[in-house]
C-alpha cells in the first residue's frame, strides 16, 4: 500500500510539473514518460541581460527551473552575454537595439545573485553564450543557418505584421533563433524553459539539434505574466515587479494588479499549493473580496522574494499607510550634495532623472513635508521630508 501510495505521490508531482504555470509541452508525451522512468534531465533556461534587474515574467521560469531542480535535475542556466547584444525581438513589434558589450557587463552583474534565489546555483550548469557563439568562423554560421527558411521566420505573427506595415526587419534578428539553438546544441539540452513568446526560438533549438544528429530537446512554455496595470510586463512601461524592488515595493506592486488576474499570479508567480490557490478561486467566483486574496498573494511573493519577516512588515507598512492612512513611523535619511529640489529627487532616487522629477511633479506625485509640491525652481531645506506617491519617504539632509 505504501509502494502505491509512493507512486502516486510521484505521478502528482510529474504532473505538476508539466502544467503548473505551463502553457503548452513539447512533446509532452515523451517528457511525462521520460520523469516518470525516473531519468535525470538537462533542463535549459536561458536569461538575456538586457536589463539589470530580473522581474516576475522571469521569476516564474526561475520557478519552473527549481521545480526540476528539487525532482533531481539537472538545471542549465544560460546567461546570454552574446545573445543579449543582439537582441531578441520575439515579442517585438519594431526592431530591438544592438545592446554595447558594456551595457551587458553591467547588466548581468547581478543576475547570478538574483537566480540563486530560486535555484542553487551550485548544483547548477551556468554557462556564458559568448564562450562558443563568440568563436563561431561564418562558414560555421551558414551550415547552421541551412537548417531554416526565410520563410519560417518571416511566417511568425509579430514578424509578418511588420514585413506587411513595411517596417525594417533586420538580418541580425533572423540569426538570433540561430544562436539561441546553438545554445540548445552546445549544452546538449533534453528540455528547455521560455515564455509563450519564445516558442520558435526554443523549436530553433530542437530542429538544430536534430540537424546535427543529437536527440531533440523537448519544449516548455508558460503564459505570458501581465504587469501591474494588466499589461505586458515591460520595463518601459514601467509596470515590473522586480528582484531588486524592497519587499514594501513588492508587495505594494502587487495590490495594485488587475483583480482579474490574481488567480494567474498565484500559479506561475508563488508555489502556494494548489489546493488553496483552487480554494481562492472558488471564493472569488462567489463574491469574496478580492483585497483579502490579493494581500494573501502580495505575502506570498514577497515572502518567495524575500523572507517570511520581511513579508510581514511589509504588510504592516502597507495597512499603515493604504488602510489606516497614516504616516510612516520610521523615514530613512539621506545625505544631499544639492538642495535644488530636481538634484533631490534624482539624488535621493524618488526620480530616475530631471526629466522624470518635472513629470511627476506636474502630475501631483511629489510631496514636501506631506504636500503636493510643483515648484521646479524650489530650493529644499536641511530636514525636509520628500516622498512620491504613498510608499517612498526620504528626509534630506545637507552637509
Amino acid at each position: 500500500m505504501a509502494k502505491t501510495d509512493s507512486k502516486k505521490a510521484k505521478n502528482d508531482d510529474v504532473l505538476e510539473i508539466l502544467s503548473r504555470g505551463v502553457e503548452q509541452v513539447t512533446v509532452r508525451e515523451h517528457v511525462e514518460a521520460r520523469l516518470k522512468k525516473g531519468e535525470k534531465l538537462r533542463v535549459k533556461l536561458g536569461i538575456d541581460p538586457t536589463s539589470p534587474h530580473i522581474h516576475l515574467g522571469r521569476v516564474t521560469q526561475l520557478l519552473k527551473l527549481k521545480d526540476f531542480q528539487d525532482a533531481g535535475h539537472k538545471v542549465v542556466l544560460i546567461v546570454g552575454d552574446f545573445t543579449g547584444e543582439v537582441g531578441d525581438t520575439s515579442d517585438k513589434e519594431s526592431e530591438r537595439p544592438m545592446l554595447s558589450p558594456k551595457q551587458i557587463k553591467a547588466n548581468m552583474k547581478q543576475y547570478l545573485a538574483q537566480a540563486s534565489r530560486f535555484i542553487n546555483i551550485k548544483k547548477a550548469e551556468v554557462h556564458y553564450n559568448s564562450t562558443w557563439l563568440a568563436k563561431l568562423k561564418f562558414g560555421e554560421v551558414a551550415r547552421l543557418a541551412d537548417a531554416f527558411s526565410v520563410a519560417e521566420f518571416s511566417a511568425r505573427s509579430n514578424i509578418k505584421k511588420r514585413l506587411e506595415e513595411g517596417k525594417r526587419v533586420s538580418l541580425r534578428e533572423m540569426l538570433y533563433p540561430l544562436m539561441q539553438g546553438y545554445d540548445s546544441v552546445k549544452v546538449k539540452a533534453d528540455i528547455e524553459i521560455g515564455g509563450v513568446d519564445q516558442t520558435f526560438n526554443l523549436l530553433a533549438g530542437r530542429n538544430l539539434q536534430s540537424a546535427l544528429g543529437l536527440p531533440a530537446q523537448d519544449i516548455m512554455t508558460g503564459p505570458l505574466i501581465p504587469g501591474t496595470d494588466g499589461r505586458k510586463m515591460s520595463s518601459s512601461w514601467g509596470n515590473t515587479i522586480t528582484l531588486e524592488d524592497k519587499p514594501e515595493d513588492v508587495y505594494g506592486k502587487v495590490m495594485k494588479i488587475p483583480d482579474d488576474i490574481i488567480v494567474q499570479y498565484f500559479i506561475s508567480a508563488t508555489r502556494m499549493p494548489l489546493s488553496r490557490v483552487n480554494e481562492i478561486a472558488h471564493q472569488l467566483e462567489g463574491g469574496a473580496n478580492p483585497r483579502d486574496a490579493k494581500m494573501e498573494l502580495a505575502r506570498a511573493v514577497t515572502t518567495l522574494f524575500y523572507n517570511a519577516a520581511s513579508a510581514q512588515k511589509a504588510e504592516h507598512t502597507f495597512v499603515s499607510l493604504f488602510q489606516k492612512h497614516e504616516s510612516p513611523t520610521t523615514i530613512p535619511s539621506m545625505r544631499v550634495a544639492f538642495l535644488g529640489i530636481l538634484d533631490v529627487l534624482v539624488e535621493t532616487g524618488l526620480a530616475s532623472s530631471k526629466s522624470e522629477a518635472r513629470r511627476l511633479m506636474r502630475e501631483g506625485g511629489i510631496k514636501r513635508n506631506g504636500v503636493v509640491e510643483r515648484g521646479e525652481a524650489l530650493t529644499l531645506k536641511n530636514g525636509d521630508v520628500m516622498s512620491r506617491g504613498k510608499r517612498q519617504f526620504v528626509r534630506i539632509i545637507h552637509s
